[in-house]
């Protein structure tokens, strides 16, 4: 898979070395003098394309026009919605990935500009606390179809409301449940599979159905009492 990443930062750096290990072909565009110097030292010198990043034979000198993946990071929001929008509609690029540097520029981030993803930190750090607060002690391990599934995991405490209950009987749209961890065990789950006391669930689920497992699985003392 080829990727070109236009922004040679911190973020677009090591997202550059991350790929190259696991054997991407990556190409990467930065016209700063003072972090050319720096990623020089860091990176495959062959990698890096010297120029403006919004200029199109420099773009097309890092290969877009045969690019799978074009990663736009650079400080500047316009600069980022105006490589994805070129990478889409002249080089017909399959998959365009933003960074949002101005939480109000988000909005832009969209198919407006031929943004596939947009990775706004700010959005996703009020999502995590959000989600921590109310999912109790689940936890999410990954965002799945731009962060509509996720998966998820929980140990389910003695004395849970869901122990005992069949998957089969769990009702609960938009839940599957993945696998069970039990006594250091893998367990493949079927229907008639029963949680137990200190099961370890990984489960895909939406928001909705994360909310209904947290309830199955809060510990005792999370409960609401019935007034």
């Amino acid at each position: 898979m080829k990727v070109v990443i236009v922004g040679g930062g911190r973020t677009g750096t090591q997202l550059a070395r991350l790929l190259l290990q696991q054997n991407y072909d990556v190409h990467l565009v930065e016209e700063r003098r003072d972090v050319l110097a720096r990623i020089h030292r860091e990176l495959p010198t062959e990698i890096i394309h010297e120029g403006n990043p919004v200029d199109l034979a420099v773009l097309e000198q890092a290969g877009i026009q045969s690019a799978d993946v074009v990663t736009a990071c650079t400080s500047i929001d316009e600069v980022n919605l105006v490589v994805c929008y070129v990478a889409r509609t002249r080089y017909k690029v399959r998959r365009t990935i933003a960074r949002v540097n101005d939480p109000r520029d988000a909005w832009l981030f969209k198919d407006l500009f031929c943004v596939d993803v947009a990775v706004n930190q700010a959005a996703i750090m009020s999502r995590l606390i959000e989600e921590e607060m109310s999912m109790g002690d689940m936890m999410t391990l990954l965002k799945l179809r731009r962060g509509n599934y996720s998966l998820v995991e929980e140990k389910i405490p003695e004395g849970a409301s869901g122990i005992g209950l069949a998957i089969k009987d769990l009702s609960i749209e938009g839940v599957v449940i993945a696998a069970i961890i039990r006594h250091g065990e893998v367990i493949v789950p079927r229907g008639v599979t029963t949680f137990e006391a200190g099961d370890e669930v990984l489960a895909v689920t939406d928001p909705e159905g994360a909310q209904k497992l947290a309830e199955l699985f809060k510990r005792p003392s999370q409960v609401k009492a019935n007034p």
